[in-house]
């Protein structure tokens, strides 16, 4: 489980109500079923209009991936990259045939056994970056579903605001409900700021940030890949690789030691 997507869940809806509760105010004052309804509702019926049914049919495994996804570690990728790169400098590419199903990503199996088929080096290229961009386009499309939702939700804030002071101004007659009446309408606009803030608009960005770190091992199993296919030096590919990097996360050494003095400044504080 992403932790980070569930704290900053947790986090943001608990500062919001324990504000409102510091100030004085009840829990229970934040929850309206017209409020939930209208917002809610009217976000799921507007996201349903605004895409297609196969793409809403993807939204269990979108999320999943905004709370589940462990993205690979680059530097593993290079590793297995480089393993490849030394046994097809001894033994010829063709003994790559015998690894290519101990791997579970289609997207570096196939690449692997259309370079053990001899396919033109261009062709390779060509193939694995037109997948690559379909791919990324598919995560584009995921991450919309929340950017429209983001957009959505305060829209139907304000309806649902609008809808509760069209009802309190046609009962006037009792003033002293009005100042109730007027504050439960405002909870609709209250629900359509905090959902698209602490919910929708984040997920997306989540979304957005995983595609990037996939779309960076994908790039580095497309230039791996070619570079085995031309023969290089193992060694050298492995350096090559790593400019894909960050100089900080170039070393698994490195990264880990920095996790150690974290966790020794932490024990220590």
């Amino acid at each position: 489980m992403d932790i980070t997507t569930v704290l900053g869940l947790i986090l943001g809806i608990g500062f919001l109500v324990g504000a409102f509760i510091l100030e004085g105010g009840h829990a229970s004052a934040l929850f309206e079923v017209t409020a939930l309804m209208i917002v809610f509702g009217g976000t799921a019926g507007a996201i349903m209009v605004a895409t297609p049914m196969e793409q809403l049919k993807q939204l269990p495994k979108i999320l999943k991936i905004a709370f589940f996804h462990k993205s690979r570690d680059p530097l593993e990728v290079i590793d297995e990259l480089v393993s490849l790169a030394t046994i097809a400098r001894r033994e010829g590419i063709l003994a790559l045939e015998e690894k290519i199903e101990t791997y579970e990503d289609e997207f570096f199996k196939n690449g692997v056994r259309l370079v053990v088929d001899g396919v033109d080096p261009e062709l390779v290229r060509s193939i694995m970056e037109t997948e690559l961009s379909f791919i990324e386009d598919r995560h584009s499309k995921g991450a919309a579903i929340f950017e429209q939702a983001g957009g959505f939700a305060p829209t139907m804030g304000i309806i649902g605001t609008v809808m509760g002071l069209v009802h309190v101004l046609g009962n006037l007659e009792d003033a002293s409900k009005l100042g109730p009446s007027i504050a439960v309408a405002f909870i609709a606009t209250l629900y359509g700021v905090a959902s698209a803030n602490v919910a929708y608009l984040p997920i997306a960005n989540k979304l957005k940030i995983r595609s990037k770190q996939e779309v960076l091992v994908r790039e580095l199993m497309i230039e791996g890949i070619l570079s085995i296919q031309a023969g290089e030096n193992p060694n050298i590919l492995g350096q090559k690789l790593k400019v894909f990097l960050a100089p900080t996360n170039r070393e698994k050494d490195a990264r880990a030691a920095g996790r150690e003095v974290g966790e020794a400044d932490v024990e220590t504080a």
